[in-house]
């Protein structure tokens, strides 16, 4: 790869010499703009995110249609993260959200005069750091990446609210910022973001 530089390299895990994560984490190194597209038989959720803090941008099992392999090379091409929908679901139910919180908004809207999702929720407790627009422009905040490091733990919306003295509105008005600064629309997506940026650890 010294003379031609690919832009995506799609690569399995089982390989003669050296471990498919392993050169994943080599060539990251060496070409950080280079992305890695893992296809391979392995479905444990372990090794999807195992890929994916090596640097991997997206995870395809063998098998998938080739308009799906093309498809997906094109989006980690354009800087996208691809996860197989049947492993993201997977991977979905352990990043849970509370059964009565609803799904978060993929594209929120921007805060009001009032204060936003938080204002209909009643009376906010003392110590509340509801977001406001402004920082929908700046990088992740240290609340958010708490609240993102949670979720990779599997806590849900309202675990996360009671240790961090939060109301869950505002746990949802976080995600909805976090979700639009990592350019995802789920809590598998923005995990597997904030593990790849190295903003968070699993």
């Amino acid at each position: 790869m010294s003379k031609t530089v690919p832009d995506v390299i799609l690569l399995d895990l089982g390989l003669p010499r050296m471990s498919g994560i392993d050169v994943t984490r080599e060539v990251k190194a060496t070409h950080p703009k280079v992305e890695i597209l893992i296809f391979t038989i392995f479905d444990e959720e372990d090794k999807v995110l195992e890929a994916v803090k090596a640097g991997a941008s997206g995870y395809l099992l063998k098998g998938a249609p080739v308009d799906k392999i093309i498809e997906a090379i094109k989006e980690v091409r354009a800087g996208g993260t691809v996860i197989q929908p049947n492993l993201a679901r997977r991977l979905l139910r352990h990043f849970r959200v509370d059964p009565d919180s609803g799904p978060v908004p993929t594209e929120p809207k921007p805060a009001a005069p009032e204060t936003g999702p938080a204002a209909s929720a009643g009376p906010v407790p003392s110590g509340e750091d509801t977001p406001d627009a402004d920082a929908l422009l700046k990088p992740l905040s240290d609340r958010e990446r708490e609240i993102l490091q949670l979720i990779a733990k599997g806590v849900s919306n309202s675990e996360a609210a009671r240790l961090l003295n939060l109301s869950k509105a505002t746990i949802r008005t976080h995600l909805e910022h976090i979700y639009r600064k990592l350019e995802v629309t789920n809590r598998v997506e923005a995990v597997t973001e904030g593990i790849r940026k190295g903003l968070i650890s699993v």
